[in-house]
């Protein structure tokens, strides 16, 4: 099965197409720090066979963390604790990311920053506090030093959060950057921001390591971004050096959407038509036939798997156990039916 063939990117080999989706555990003490909860639970999905682990977003600064208990690498001290989930994981075969993640009018706290005086949701979140030319500046060179401080923790992939509404994301769409500077209007300056923040992290962030960035490729809402908008921020990506692209969609505002099974496939695929960089899927794939499906098919060069791997951390494993070909931990061995 293509889906468990390994795959090299730059100087990383990947074991095979499965990755660990980021997902917040909301577990990391008040500074966002690590914590053992973060330890057990990425080690045993590394253990359980997944290819590419993309550790939950981490705060950039500490009004930039989703929760009051996300993960943060905005001190110095918080390598010492990404650097053993780095090291762990690697232990046992799984290339390690880290998605460095800015909330923006979605984060933590009442001094929300976005693009604009504009709330994501009147009825969840205060009115940001629309950022000016210094405040950017700022956050750019927040993201360089945690881009340095994830090279010296050892991660293989930073993954940029460009999604979901967080402060990338709200830039990038028209719904929520009402700017008329040269943040704003044209879809060239609404991605500027990203663009000037993949500068800023390749600062740090050594050449031969990966570098990904994960988008909402729509927003379900009319004025919203396209897939046509995506499609060209992700060539304009390539361009800049970024190497995998990972495809997700909404979070702008609320808006109604039908998640059935696979049902951001065909965003990956047109993306990944547009641009040709090796992109992830994403969205409820965790039947093994789609997820296979979507790879022998070349809609995607990997699918991620998010709530089938907070069931399961070895779903790799019993997606294996009757493949001869795929390697399995040495201590598991015994428990494994060939065919």
């Amino acid at each position: 099965m293509k889906l468990f063939q390994p795959i090299t990117l730059k100087d990383t080999t990947i074991r095979n197409r499965i990755v660990m989706a980021p997902m917040c555990q909301y577990q990391a003490d008040d500074d966002g720090f690590v914590q053992p909860w973060h330890l057990t639970h990425y080690t045993s999905r590394s253990i359980g066979g997944v290819g590419l682990i993309i550790v939950e977003a981490t705060g950039i600064e500490r009004r930039g963390r989703l929760s009051g208990n996300c993960l943060g690498i905005y001190h110095d001290e918080h390598i010492e604790g990404l650097e053993r989930i780095a090291t762990w994981g690697r232990m046992n075969g799984a290339v390690m990311g880290i998605q460095l993640s800015h909330g923006g009018r979605k984060g933590h706290g009442d001094s929300l920053i976005g693009p604009s005086a504009i709330s994501a949701d009147p009825q969840r979140y205060p009115v940001p506090q629309e950022l000016t030319d210094e405040g950017i500046d700022q956050l750019l060179m927040l993201w360089k030093e945690a881009a340095g401080r994830a090279r010296e923790a050892g991660f293989d992939m930073i993954q940029l959060h460009g999604a979901h509404g967080y402060l990338l994301h709200s830039f990038l769409s028209p719904i929520a950057n009402q700017r008329q500077d040269q943040y704003g209007g044209s879809p060239e300056n609404r991605r500027r921001l990203l663009m000037r923040v993949v500068q800023s992290v390749k600062e740090e962030w050594p050449d031969d390591r990966l570098l990904s960035v994960r988008l909402s490729a729509v927003d379900y809402v009319s004025g919203g971004l396209t897939l046509e908008d995506t499609s060209a921020t992700v060539i304009a990506l390539k361009e800049a050096g970024v190497d995998i692209i990972d495809i997700s969609s909404g979070g702008i505002v609320p808006a109604l959407i039908d998640a059935f099974p696979g049902y951001q496939v065909t965003l990956a695929q047109a993306v990944k038509a547009a641009s040709s960089l090796p992109t992830i899927a994403v969205g409820r794939l965790d039947s093994l036939d789609l997820a296979e499906s979507v790879v022998a098919s070349g809609h995607a060069d990997f699918v991620a798997l998010g709530r089938a791997l907070l069931r399961d951390p070895h779903w790799v494993l019993r997606s294996t156990e009757q493949l001869a070909d795929v390697p399995w931990p040495e201590s598991y061995n015994r428990a494994r039916r060939h065919s």
